[in-house]
C-alpha cells in the first residue's frame, strides 16, 4: 500500500498546499518527459510478493510487527493487515540468467521467512485470497500500526460518505456491507516491476494492458472468498470494491475510479497517466515533504493512492536520474516461488513482444476490448474466450498455446535472456496451460472432492507449496 507518512490527521489547508506542490511537480515531470530527461537504461526487473501469516488452525495470525522484528530483513515489511507481510527483491537487469537469479533471491528470502514463522509456531502462505478468512477478522484492531493506513481508511470513507458495499457475482453470489478499508487486506498479489527506457514507456504500458488477460487467466489463484466460489481471480472485484471511490465531482461508480483497469491506453506519452492523476483524482494523503520539487515526493505519494492494475511509477537510478517503471499488479501471490517467477517470465516476454509490435504497427484493438478481455479472463480463467488481433474470439488456453507462448519466447530472446531460462520458466507456463491447472482450478477441484473443507484445503495447499513443485503437478492428496 506504499510509503509511510508522518501524520494521519489533515485540515483543508493541508489539501490545498499539497495540491499546489503536486501541480508543480507534475509540470516539472512533464518538462522532463518532453525533453527526454528520464532514464534510457535497459530494462530492469523487480517484484513485490505479499504473504499471509497463519496459525496452526490455518487462520490469519495478526502478528506481523513481532514477526518482522524477529525476522530483521530489510526486504520484508508490513502490509495493511497485521496478518500480511510483503517481501521484495534487489532489482535485476532483464538479460542473461535474470529469472534464475530472481528465483534464487526469492527462494532464499522465502526460506528464511518461513523458518522464522516456524520459530513462532506460525506458517507463511502465498495465495491470492485466503480460503479460511472470515469477515470478522477484517477489523481495525487488525490494521497495521502505521499512519498511512489510518489516514487512508479515514479519507476513503470520508470521500465515499457511506459503508463499503461488496457485491460479487460469480459461481455464487457474495453481498454485504463493510465499514472500513480492511477488506483490501483479503487480497495478496505478486506485483511485477519493469524499469523501461522513457522512449518506449507508453508502448510497454499499453502492451501490459493487452497482456493482462492472458496473465490473469494463467495465474489465477483466488476463487474463494468468505466461503463463496466467485471468480477465478476474485482479488480483482474485491480490491476494486474495497477501495472504491471516484475522481473529482464523481461518485464512487463514476467513469474514473482509484482502483481500475485504467481509462485508456497512453496514446503519445506515459505522461498522460500522471496528468490524469492530477486532473481527475483528489488528494487523499496531503502530508507535507520538505524536499525539492525534483524529488517528486508529492507526485509519487499521490500516484501511490491510485491503483491501476497496470500502474506507471516514477523512481530514480543510482545516479539520481529519474526513471519510469510499470508495475504489473495482475498476478496473485503463489502458488509457489517457481510458479511466481514463471508468471513473471511469461509477462516480461509477452509485454516485450507486444510492445515492439505496437511501436511498429500501432494498437491492435480498442482499449474497451482489452478491458473486456481482462475482466472476462479474471472471472472465467482458462475457460474464457477473448477477442484478439484478428477481431475473432479465441479460447484463451488455445491462444496461449498457439501464439502467446511463442510471443513470450520471442520477447525474452530479444532481451537477451538465456535459452535455458526461457525453456525452463516458460515450460512451467506451458505445463500449467496444457494441464489446465492453475491455483484456482486446483482449489476448486479440492473443494469438489472434499466437502467444502476450506481448512483441509489450506493445509494441503500449504504442504504442496512447501514441496516447491509447480501447481500444474499438484495432486489432491
Amino acid at each position: 500500500m506504499g510509503q509511510e507518512i508522518t501524520v494521519s490527521q489533515f485540515d483543508q489547508r493541508n489539501f490545498e498546499d499539497f495540491y499546489q506542490k503536486l501541480k508543480l511537480e507534475t509540470r516539472l515531470l512533464g518538462q522532463l518527459v518532453k525533453n527526454n530527461g528520464c532514464s534510457s537504461k535497459s530494462p530492469v526487473a523487480g517484484f513485490e510478493v505479499e504473504a499471509w501469516l497463519l496459525d496452526q488452525q490455518m487462520l490469519p495470525a495478526p502478528l506481523n510487527e513481532s514477526y518482522l522484528e524477529a525476522l530483521n530483513d530489510p526486504m520484508a515489511s508490513q502490509e495493511l493487515a497485521k496478518f500480511n507481510i510483503e517481501l521484495n527483491n534487489n532489482p535485476v537487469a532483464l538479460s542473461g540468467d535474470a529469472f534464475s537469479r530472481l528465483y534464487q533471491q526469492l527462494e532464499q528470502t522465502w526460506v528464511n521467512a518461513c523458518v522464522q514463522a516456524e520459530n513462532m509456531d506460525l506458517h507463511l502462505l502465498m495465495i491470492g485470497t485466503l480460503p479460511t478468512m472470515q469477515q470478522d477478522s477484517l477489523n481495525l484492531n487488525n490494521m497495521s500500526d502505521m499512519n498511512r493506513y489510518r489516514a487512508l481508511n479515514e479519507q476513503i470513507l470520508r470521500a465515499r460518505g457511506k459503508p463499503i458495499h461488496l457485491d460479487i457475482t460469480g459461481n455464487e453470489h457474495l453481498r454485504f456491507d463493510h465499514h472500513d478499508v480492511m477488506l483490501e487486506s483479503a487480497t495478496t498479489s505478486f506485483q511485477i516491476h519493469t524499469q523501461i527506457p522513457l522512449a518506449i514507456a507508453h508502448h510497454y504500458y499499453n502492451a501490459s494492458i493487452i497482456a493482462s488477460a492472458a496473465v490473469i487467466a494463467i495465474s489465477a489463484n483466488a476463487p474463494y472468498l468468505f466461503g463463496k466460489d466467485l471468480w477465478a481471480e476474485s482479488r480483482i472485484p474485491l480490491f476494486e470494491q474495497a477501495i472504491e471511490t471516484g475522481g473529482y465531482a464523481g461518485a464512487a461508480h463514476g467513469p474514473i475510479r482509484r482502483v481500475s483497469f485504467g481509462s485508456d491506453y497512453a496514446r503519445l506519452s506515459i505522461m498522460e497517466c500522471f496528468t490524469e492523476n492530477l486532473e481527475h483524482f483528489p488528494v487523499l494523503l496531503p502530508t507535507a515533504f520538505d524536499a525539492p520539487a525534483d524529488e517528486f515526493s508529492h507526485l509519487r505519494l499521490h500516484n501511490g493512492t491510485i491503483w491501476r492494475w497496470n500502474r506507471p511509477l516514477l523512481g530514480f537510478d543510482d545516479n539520481g536520474t529519474p526513471h519510469i517503471r510499470v508495475e504489473h499488479r495482475i498476478p496473485p501471490a503463489g502458488p509457489t516461488i517457481i510458479d511466481s517467477i514463471a508468471n513473471a517470465a511469461f509477462y516480461y516476454g509477452l509485454a516485450t513482444n507486444l510492445s515492439a509490435d505496437i511501436a511498429n504497427n500501432g494498437l491492435p484493438f480498442p482499449f474497451a476490448q482489452a478491458k473486456d478481455n481482462f475482466y472476462q479472463a479474471a472471472r472465467f480463467g482458462l475457460k474464457t474466450q477473448i477477442t484478439w488481433y484478428d477481431n475473432h474470439k479465441h479460447h484463451i488456453n488455445e491462444l496461449i498455446e498457439n501464439e502467446l507462448l511463442t510471443r513470450a519466447e520471442s520477447g525474452l530472446q530479444s532481451l537477451g535472456i538465456d535459452q535455458n531460462d526461457i525453456d525452463g520458466f516458460l515450460g512451467i507456463i506451458h505445463q500449467r496451460n496444457a494441464n489446465k491447472q492453475n491455483g484456482s482450478n486446483w482449489q476448486r477441484q479440492f473443494i469438489k472432492h472434499n466437502n467444502t473443507d476450506f481448512k483441509a484445503m489450506t493445509r494441503q495447499y500449504l504442504d504442496n507449496q512447501k514441496t516447491g513443485n509447480p501447481v500444474a503437478e499438484w495432486g489432491l492428496d
